[in-house]
């Protein structure tokens, strides 16, 4: 089979980390006789610095006439360091969404046996972790009109907007997750205090009956926050709308030890995107040092969802499994000698 991906490395070292895996994509089709095609395209700053705009046309075409999306990572300290910067390499990465209807990201937190130690949180606590966060990824806080700053920039407002449709079209996601996993579904709100979860929670228990062999319980984000950090092994699957869940899958990073080792799919109407959940850490860009696994466990969940190849897709996660355990690492995980990132994209693609 053939397969067409957009590549969109984006800033800082997101080229550095997808060309890894592009290395292991190309040994994946070596070894099981599939063709894949990559075309590069801009996005982001890289994309503002060459034609003013963070998503260009020929970008979204590419991305539009592709199977998949690749991607790395967006922002720039020169923009991150100008609030009143009018175009921003984040509104690239919020168009990308919005146009390919990207309504759910999904995002897998799972522990690795060699690198428990690694954590942050004791062995005990983390050892079996293994949750999916799914984020509603295109309403709420981030798109809801209006949003700017008074005429003296004394005051300002964002607009947090959700609509039944919205809620129902990723809860529904959710539950299929749980039901291909432990049937257990956490959904994460704050309807002590905002009315769009309230609308949330209203909806979400209108669905309950229809899905009587998966529990479901309701919990408000703060004591979520908490209750990762105490007990992540309480968690199955949890769905969340999309401020909420930016932070708490970013919190649950830690259970694994690195930022550098989470994937992502964002999943909707048009072309899929995966992504590692880490930025564009621009202070490492050109040193060769950023952790590439979590982009190329991206390329894995790629192939699973977007090309339906599982054989494929565990033959990635396994060799991962393998640089791990052999300390084939970059220097945020590395125990000893620790390995440049395409050394560890060069291991990988050899020894899959």
């Amino acid at each position: 089979m053939n397969y067409k991906i957009a590549v969109l490395a984006g800033d800082g070292i997101g080229p550095e980390i997808v060309d890894q895996a592009i290395k292991v994509l190309k040994a994946v089709g070596k070894k099981f006789n599939h063709s894949f095609e990559f075309t590069e395209a801009k996005v982001g700053a890289c994309a503002i610095d060459a034609v003013g705009n963070p998503f260009p046309d020929e970008t979204f075409e590419l991305c539009m006439a592709s199977d998949a999306v690749l991607f790395g990572a967006i922002g720039d300290p020169k923009y991150d360091n100008d609030p009143k910067a009018k175009v921003r390499p984040e509104q690239g990465l919020l168009a990308m969404r919005k146009k390919l209807g990207l309504y759910a990201n999904i995002r897998p937190v799972t522990t690795f046996p060699s690198l428990l130690h690694k954590s942050p949180l004791r062995k005990d606590l983390v050892e079996g972790a293994d949750f999916v966060v799914v984020r509603e990824l295109t309403g709420g806080i981030y798109f809801g009109e209006p949003r700017g700053r008074s005429e003296d920039g004394t005051k300002a407002y964002d607009t947090c907007t959700y609509t039944r449709e919205e809620v129902q079209r990723i809860t529904k996601l959710g539950f299929e997750y749980a039901a291909k996993r432990n049937k257990r579904l956490t959904v994460v709100d704050k309807a002590n205090v905002l009315a769009t979860s309230r609308l949330w929670r209203e909806t979400v228990q209108e669905m309950v009956p229809e899905h009587p062999d998966i529990a479901v319980d309701f919990m408000f984000v703060d004591n979520a926050a908490m209750q990762i950090i105490q007990w992540p092994k309480k968690f199955d699957v949890m769905v969340t709308e999309n401020m909420f869940g930016d932070i708490l899958s970013d919190e649950a990073s830690v259970i694994t030890g690195s930022l550098g080792l989470l994937p992502s799919a964002s999943v909707g109407i048009h072309t899929s995107v995966f992504e590692p959940i880490h930025g564009s850490y621009p202070q490492a860009a050109g040193k060769d040092i950023a952790n590439p696994i979590a982009t190329v466990l991206s390329a894995a969940m790629m192939l699973e969802l977007a090309f339906d190849l599982t054989e494929e897709a565990k033959a990635i996660r396994d060799v991962v499994d393998k640089s791990m355990t052999a300390g084939m690492v970059t220097e945020d995980i590395a125990e000893g000698k620790a390995y440049k990132t395409s050394q560890v994209g060069d291991w990988l693609a050899e020894h899959l």
